[in-house]
Order: C-alpha cells, then sequence, then structure tokens
C-alpha cells in the first residue's frame, strides 16, 4: 500500500481515496499550484489534510467558517494530529503561543481566518514559519465575480509575496467557469492546472413547485417525505415563525440564525443532529461544515439571488447517497423581490458618497483626517439620525470598502472575556459575595481555566448554563464582580467597526470605479437572472440547467426532476392519445360510414375518446355527418 493510503488508512480509516482526492494530493505533493472543484460533501478536507501529514512544515489554511476551523481542529486533535487555529477573538497570549508552536514544530495543519493576514505581528511570525503549502478553502471568495466575494481574501497574496516557492491549493465547490479562471489569476497560479468532479447528484431530485401559498405546500411536501430536512428561509423572524408553525401541525422542527447566542446555536443544532426535531429551519447562516449525511429534503421558501448559493444550500440533501430532495418554493412574487435586491445591494453612486459624508459627520472625522483610526458603528442609531435604511447603508459600506476607503466589519469576533484580579487563595476568603455571585464564579472555575494569570474569553450563555440562570443575569453578576474588583471583566463588542483605511475625503470626490460598481451590478444581475431563469424553465432537465450553469456540457437528463416527470407524463399521454386514434382510423379503414354509437365497441373511455376525435377532426382526417363517421 502506497504512503497516501496508509495515512488516509491510519487517521481517517478508509482503504481508498474517492473521485479526484488522489489527484489533487499528487498535484500539490508535486509542488503545483492546484485548484480543485469538489461538490458539496466530495471529501475537500482530506486533499489537504493527508499531503499536510506528509509533507515537512506547516500547512497553512485559509477559511472565512470559524465555527468550520474550530471543529476540524477538533476532530484532528482527536486522531493525534497537531492542529490549531487562530482568529478574530484570541488574546495576543494565545496567538503567540500558537505561531510559536508552529515555528518548533508543534503545528501541521494552522487555521487562520482572512482577517488575520492583514496582521503586521502574524506577517511578521510567518517569515519564521517553514510552510509546506497553502490551502485557500471556499476559494470562490477571492473572486470578484464570484457570488461571496470577500475583500480580505485579497490578503492571501500577501503570504503568497511572502513565500514565493511554496504552492497553493485552492477549492471550492462553487464556481463558473469565469469564477474558475479569476480564482487561478488572483492566486497567481505558476500555470493552469484544475481538477474538477462532476457537480451531478443522481440521488438528489431538484424540485420547483409553483405555489401561491408557500406554507400550504410546505406542509403538504413535509406530510409526504419522510426523514430529517433544512428549511431555508431569507429572515431571522421568519425561522422561528416558521419552526412554530411546523411545530403546530405535528412537525417537530427548531430554528437557527446568526443571532442566536452560542450555547442556543449548539444545542438546537445538536437538537437536530440527533434527532431529537426533525427540521431546522434556517437563514444561510447554518448548514456550512454540517456533517449529517441522512438529510432527505431541503426546502427553500425564499429564493436565493444566485445558482451558486441554491446550489450548496440544496446539496446538503442526501449525502449518505440514498434518495433525497430539493423543492424551491416559487410564485410570481419571487421576481419582484429578487429584482429588489439589485436596488438594495447597488444603491446609487450619489447615495454612497451622501452616506460616507454622513458617517463622517456621525463619527466627527473631520476632512483630511481619521487614517487608520477605528470606531465602533451604531448602524441602528445612524439610520434614525439621518433617515436611512439599514439594508442599503450596509451595501454602501461594502462598495466603499472594496473601493478602498474603510474597513467595515460587521462581526469584530469579540467575545467577552476577564481574569480574576484576587489569587485563588484570596478568592476563598471572600465573605460579601451573594449567593448568585457565588454560583457563578464556580461555574466560571468548573468551565475555564487559566482566569488567575491571563484573560480568557467565555461564553455568557455557557456560563448562565451551568449557573442554571439566565444570560442577562449573568451579565449583570459579572459587570458587578468588576465593579467590586474581584475580576475584570471586558463585555463582548456587538457593534460593527469602521476603520478609515485612507484619510477622509469630501465625499463628492469619492472614485467609485467600474470594477468595485458597475461590474459587479452587472454580474449580480447576471446571477439572478440565472436564478429566475432556472425557477421558471420548466421544458429542460433541473440538473441539466444547473450543471451547465457550472460549465459541465456533456449532461443528460436525471429523469427524477419535476420537469424530467412532467415530460414522461406527457409523452405517455401522447402515447395513449397515438394509441386511440389509431384505433379510430382502423375502425374507419374500410371507408364505409360509421355509426358513432359503434366507436363504444372499442371500450375507449369518453375523455380519451373526445380528445383523439377532435383531434383527427382538425387534421381533416375524418368528418362526421348526421351521427356517422367517414375517414375522408
Amino acid at each position: 500500500m502506497d504512503t497516501y493510503r496508509q495515512t488516509l488508512r491510519k487517521y481517517w480509516g478508509y482503504d481508498d481515496f474517492r473521485g479526484i482526492q488522489r489527484q489533487i494530493i499528487e498535484s500539490i505533493d508535486q509542488g503545483h499550484d492546484t485548484l480543485g472543484l469538489m461538490p458539496t460533501g466530495g471529501g475537500k478536507s482530506i486533499t489537504f489534510q493527508v499531503p499536510a501529514l506528509l509533507k515537512e512544515g506547516v500547512c497553512l489554511v485559509v477559511t472565512p467558517l470559524i465555527a468550520l476551523m474550530k471543529d476540524q481542529v477538533a476532530h484532528l486533535r482527536a486522531k493525534g494530529i497537531l492542529a490549531s487555529a487562530i482568529y478574530s477573538g484570541m488574546t495576543h497570549h494565545e496567538i503567540l503561543t500558537t505561531m510559536e508552536n508552529a515555528i518548533y514544530g508543534g503545528v501541521k495543519i494552522l487555521y487562520v481566518s482572512p482577517e488575520r493576514l492583514s496582521s503586521p505581528f502574524f506577517i511578521k511570525k510567518m517569515t519564521n514559519v517553514n510552510v509546506s503549502f497553502i490551502t485557500v478553502d471556499e476559494a470562490h471568495c477571492i473572486s470578484q465575480w464570484g457570488y461571496d466575494f470577500r475583500p480580505s481574501y485579497l490578503k492571501i497574496n500577501d503570504i503568497r509575496l511572502l513565500k514565493p516557492d511554496v504552492p497553493i491549493l485552492a477549492l471550492t465547490a462553487t464556481a463558473t467557469p469565469q469564477v474558475v479562471d479569476d480564482i487561478q489569476e488572483q492566486l497567481g497560479f505558476a500555470e493552469k492546472r484544475v481538477y474538477s468532479m462532476s457537480f451531478e447528484r443522481k440521488n438528489l431530485s431538484y424540485i420547483v413547485r409553483d405555489a401561491p401559498d408557500k406554507v400550504t405546500e410546505l406542509l403538504h411536501i413535509l406530510h409526504a417525505v419522510k426523514g430529517c430536512g433544512i428549511v431555508y428561509v431569507r429572515s431571522r423572524r421568519k425561522t422561528k415563525e416558521i419552526a412554530q408553525l411546523l411545530n403546530d401541525h405535528g412537525i417537530t422542527a427548531t430554528y437557527y440564525h446568526a443571532g442566536l447566542e452560542a450555547a442556543d446555536k449548539d444545542q438546537k443544532q445538536k437538537d437536530w443532529q440527533q434527532d431529537k426535531v426533525r427540521m431546522m429551519v434556517a437563514t444561510n447562516a447554518f448548514g456550512m461544515g454540517i456533517d449529517k449525511p441522512d438529510v432527505r429534503i431541503v426546502v427553500h421558501i425564499d429564493c436565493p439571488d444566485s445558482i451558486e448559493a441554491y446550489f450548496q444550500e440544496a446539496g446538503r440533501a442526501g449525502r449518505d447517497g440514498e434518495k433525497a430532495y430539493a423543492v424551491l418554493l416559487y410564485n410570481n412574487s419571487d421576481r419582484r423581490k429578487l429584482t429588489k435586491r439589485i436596488s438594495d445591494n447597488f444603491p446609487e453612486k450619489d447615495y454612497i458618497r451622501q452616506v460616507y459624508d454622513h458617517l463622517a459627520d456621525f463619527l466627527q472625522v473631520g476632512i483630511g483626517s481619521g487614517a487608520g483610526a477605528t470606531f465602533e458603528f451604531d448602524i441602528e442609531r445612524f439610520c434614525r439620525v439621518f433617515k436611512h435604511f439599514p439594508i442599503q447603508v450596509d451595501s454602501a459600506l461594502k462598495i466603499l470598502q472594496r473601493a478602498g476607503y474603510v474597513e467595515y466589519d460587521t462581526d469584530p469576533g469579540s467575545n467577552p472575556r476577564l481574569m480574576f484580579n484576587l489569587e485563588r487563595e484570596d478568592l476563598y476568603k471572600l465573605k460579601q459575595l451573594t449567593k448568585v455571585q457565588d454560583t457563578v464564579i464556580t461555574a466560571l472555575l468548573r468551565l475555564y481555566g487559566g482566569l488567575f494569570t491571563d484573560y480568557c474569553f467565555i461564553d455568557e450563555s455557557y456560563v448562565a448554563q451551568k449557573a442554571g440562570l439566565d444570560s442577562h443575569t449573568v451579565y449583570e453578576i459579572l459587570k458587578g464582580l468588576s465593579r467590586q474588583q474581584i475580576i475584570h471583566f471586558i463585555p463582548r463588542r456587538k457593534l460593527p467597526t469602521i476603520t478609515y483605511t485612507e484619510r477622509r475625503e469630501d465625499g463628492c470626490r469619492l472614485s467609485i470605479p467600474p470594477s468595485v460598481y458597475e461590474e459587479r451590478k452587472t454580474s449580480f444581475i447576471d446571477r439572478i437572472e440565472s436564478m429566475v431563469g432556472y425557477a421558471t424553465n420548466d421544458q429542460i432537465c433541473r440538473s441539466r440547467q444547473l450543471l451547465r450553469y457550472f460549465g459541465e456540457s456533456r449532461s443528460r437528463d436525471c429523469g427524477h426532476c419535476d420537469v424530467c416527470i412532467a415530460h414522461q407524463r406527457d409523452a405517455g399521454a401522447s402515447a395513449k392519445e397515438s394509441t386511440v386514434r389509431e384505433r379510430i382510423l382502423q375502425l374507419l379503414s374500410d371507408r364505409e360510414k360509421h355509426h358513432l354509437s359503434e366507436l363504444h365497441t372499442l371500450g375507449i373511455p369518453k375523455a380519451p375518446l373526445d380528445t383523439a376525435l377532435e383531434y383527427l377532426i382538425h387534421e381533416e382526417e375524418i368528418c362526421i355527418e348526421g351521427g356517422f363517421l367517414q375517414k375522408k
């Protein structure tokens, strides 16, 4: 058995690779820049984890999914693999320790968030790390033409300049031919090298339902299809409403969105994964990296604004290879809603300049100043003061970020942290603690180590669970303990942040180039039109439409989507009609007149008989006169 398979069997228990895994591994092991296109569930992580163990040095993995990197690090460590992660929210001491371990051989696989790549401290430390190769997960994020472009991904080139001889492995599950080319260009591939699996999912039936009443249709579908599933909606409020509706109709459900506390997210996810509830109702914040192979159905109540997003979310069904369904509920209002997203995502340039000026007034930043300054940004208060809508403001700030004027961080990721000001022995001598304060302190000491030597990030909801209290009560108790100087408590930073990357200009002087605005707007409109086209095209097989979008021209009808089933039904009906017509013509083949009553001897039901007669008369093959039939 070769070294690759030995490593696979030793750590993962598999006898052999599947799909294109081995080709990708061999390519990166030979030092080639490599792009791997693998659909959801295709086993992307194996393609970098196996060669990382075999090559000397550290495999640097760039991924935007903090929850996923934590999960993978935990799984790798459980296998005895030296893995670590660096992401926003860690203390300087934690980051320093991790980087020192990477320098001195204590790490084989190092996960980092793309934002970390711009840190001068990280860059400085990386110069001393022996990097075997760089893996870029969710690589479509580096492409301006990708559906999920993230400016922070452009920082990957800084590492590439730092390590010019180190190969790059780019991985993605969703990329059009244009995005495939752009990924390789943005990452500076020495030569084009792409390995791709077919995106075809033979066990997955794609269905589009014309649903004027989406709730009724959803209930009908979930009563007809057994097994667990996911229902995707667009708003946080709707997740709770739909979950409640399903529970009211005897379908156990929970809900999930980005605004939930971490402990709530974990509990809801666990309840669903352990089949304590059947359905998860969620925004697109749910699903990435979730390993539940037996999902039987994914339903989209709200239409996504790109085929890439739809394909990725729908692809979470049937990863065990068994029969599964991906259902999109669509009606006439969806096109209108999708069209509105264009103006929401790309407000007029004059409006963007106005937001830039109002932002400076709000943060009190004068013209010619502010470069490098970071401010907390209360978007709700900003909108109240200047009479803006949050969606358009959010979009305007993202465009200003792409244009290079500000950094707009919507999720600073600064969890609450604390450190005890007292020694452990002195803590036990305290007499003035209330019962609930003592309960919270006990919970903290049981959940976290090192609280007496350094700041430790905590999760208030976990502490509340352990203490048998609610999160708000725990928050107030921690503030009280901080006022008493028993602990130093730094609360969670909940507000987004704005950093001026350049000194503040007068809004009318801002330059918003076509690559940031017009070209991206055109690309966004094209993606919406493609999504609408998919939803409304009932002539071409659903699977074939999706595969063609991703550049697979050699595809065949799946035979089990709603379009294929309708075609089979129509073909069957046409065959039956043709047979009825032939029998009528056979009766009249003697060119004699036959009374209509003789048709009853053929034993044909009235409806298909009437349809066949109407067709033959229209085609002037027969005529009827005075109750008699005759062939022309």
